[in-house]
């Protein structure tokens, strides 16, 4: 034979045997690759499933775990409130403490007002208790009457000028006025002497007076039925 000639045509039993059994190995590697394929998709599927099923239990514990430590906005947020509470407290208990400092204080200034009110009031007194002293020692040794008498009237004059001064008046009532609840206490009722004095005054009992217009005391009167 020629050396030029191909391998396939010195050889042809090699040929076909090469190529027999070329096709069987082709078959069992396109299989092999298949399985292959296939058992890694499986693989693949299986940790996708493993990856799916940790995911909810990684969430989980994640949102716990938030849950278990406040956040820095809320914490800021508690301690801000906090503080305003100490604050609006702090001022809450110091007006308290003014205010019943002042309703003492004031108290107390009140009490003072009226006892040096009182004392005022005493003092101008004072000068009648001298008068009535002096006309009880002089009228140890007075005969005249008309002089006791008009020693009496002078101190009577006296007092009620101090008293006017100090806002008292007297409550002008008389037979024939209309009977008034607001400064009138009627004590009894009498058959009316005259028609005209039905539901009127009849007679004054006791006069009554006002401090500063205010009744201190209701006239005391008898009233016509």
């Amino acid at each position: 034979m020629s050396a030029n000639l191909s391998s396939s045509e010195e050889w042809p039993g090699l040929w076909i045997i090469g190529n027999t059994c070329k096709e069987p190995f082709a078959g069992m590697a396109r299989r092999s690759k298949k399985k292959g394929t296939s058992e890694d998709k499986e693989g693949m599927q299986t940790e996708k499933d493993q990856l799916v099923a940790e995911e909810p239990q990684e969430s989980v514990n994640q949102e716990a775990q938030t849950a278990g430590e406040p956040d820095t906005t809320e914490k800021d947020s508690i301690a801000e409130l906090q503080a305003k509470y100490d604050e609006l407290n702090d001022r809450f208990l110091r007006l308290f403490s003014e205010f019943d400092n002042y309703k003492k204080r004031t108290a107390k200034e009140r009490l003072e007002l009226l006892g040096s009110a009182r004392g005022e009031s005493m003092k101008s007194l004072l000068p009648i208790i001298d008068d009535f002293e002096r006309a009880i020692q002089n009228n140890e040794s007075v005969e005249d009457a008309s002089a006791l008498k008009e020693g009496f009237g002078l101190i009577h004059s006296k007092l009620k000028g101090i008293l006017d001064q100090n806002g008292l008046r007297p409550i002008e009532t008389g037979q024939g006025d209309d009977f008034d609840t607001d400064i009138h206490e009627a004590i009894t009722r009498i058959p009316a002497p005259e028609e005209s004095l039905k539901g009127k005054v009849v007679d004054v009992i006791e006069k009554g007076y006002k401090l500063n217009e205010k009744v201190l005391r209701f006239a005391k009167v008898v009233i016509g039925s």
